[in-house]
């Protein structure tokens, strides 16, 4: 490939999951991305701070996250706002194009125990992000922090279930479903 050639970032994430796929996370280096995605060490390093970077981006979840929070009406209940969120998760990181990436990330997370370590605490974060979110627009500290738990229960479970489905229904979507199910499971609780 070209140097000159757009979509450098792309390319770089693409050339990660490949070498982490083939090599190992471990045994993958920043110059061997680099150089798989026809690109130069210092370009790597203008798009993303390490490797790591390349799964766990720079931030942008939880900054949809809030702004979905507080993009939600006033008369949204801690769960429906978090519903908000997740719709806004869905159409601007959760798209499909997202989808081959999200399992590709998934597999090279899951058969690395130091990323899952970063993933869990990227969780808690987010967790504490959505709470913030909530308690900003009025809701009482534990009842912020249950929507805020049982929201990132629900993410967790409809990323997974998005990623394995074949259709093409959104991230917002299944999100809206699994809330649902859970408002369910809790209310018998």
């Amino acid at each position: 490939m070209a140097r000159w050639q757009p979509d450098a970032r792309l390319r770089l994430v693409a050339a990660a999951l490949d070498l982490f796929a083939e090599r190992g996370y471990e045994n993958t280096t920043v110059i061997e991305i680099a150089e798989r995605a026809g690109l130069t060490k210092s370009t790597f390093f203008r798009h993303f701070r390490d490797k790591r970077e390349v799964l766990f981006g720079t931030g942008a979840m939880a900054g949809l996250l809030s702004d979905g929070i507080a993009a939600a009406p006033e008369s949204a209940t801690p769960l429906e706002a978090v519903g908000h969120a997740m719709d806004k998760v869905g159409q601007e990181a959760f798209t499909p194009q997202h989808r081959e990436f999200g399992a590709r990330r998934r597999a090279v997370i899951d058969a690395n125990p130091e990323l899952r370590e970063r993933e869990a605490l990227k969780g808690l974060s987010l967790i504490a992000t959505v709470a913030e979110a909530l308690q900003k627009r009025g809701v009482p500290e534990l009842t912020a922090r249950v929507a805020a738990e049982l929201g990132a229960l629900a993410m967790k479970i409809a990323h997974e279930r998005w990623l394995g489905l074949a259709e093409e229904a959104s991230f917002g979507e299944v999100a809206r479903q699994v809330l649902a199910e859970l408002r369910e499971i809790t209310a018998s609780c």
